[in-house]
């Protein structure tokens, strides 16, 4: 059964809710790592985010704006998108357009080829 999603108390985290994503970009470039697996994105703004590696597994990014940011080397695995943002959004190669389409008008949980 799938885990409803996290407001974490992780400092990482807490700067992308807060929208400081060039502190959390800085953070991440000088190798802090912070857990965000299962975090809920609802409504928030990643634009800019640097993520690059970033394990977004299960993460929930109702309304939130993704605008811009490049997720190919992200994991999106249970990932939900409804309702967000997505234009200029660069997806894992492995995510079916379908899939990624369904989750943004349906709320579904990406799924992986």
């Amino acid at each position: 059964m799938q885990q409803p999603p996290v407001i974490k108390d992780d400092p990482m985290y807490r700067l992308i809710r807060e929208g400081k994503i060039k502190e959390f970009n800085s953070l991440k470039a000088d190798g802090q790592t912070c857990d965000l697996r299962e975090a809920d994105f609802r409504g928030v703004s990643l634009c800019g985010i640097d993520a690059e590696g970033l394990d977004l597994t299960n993460c929930y990014f109702r309304m939130s704006n993704l605008r811009g940011i490049d997720l190919r080397n992200a994991k999106l695995d249970g990932a939900s998108i409804h309702g967000a943002q997505i234009s200029g959004v660069r997806f894992p190669d492995e995510l079916d357009p379908d899939e990624i389409k369904l989750s943004l008008e349906h709320g579904t949980r990406l799924r992986y080829r």
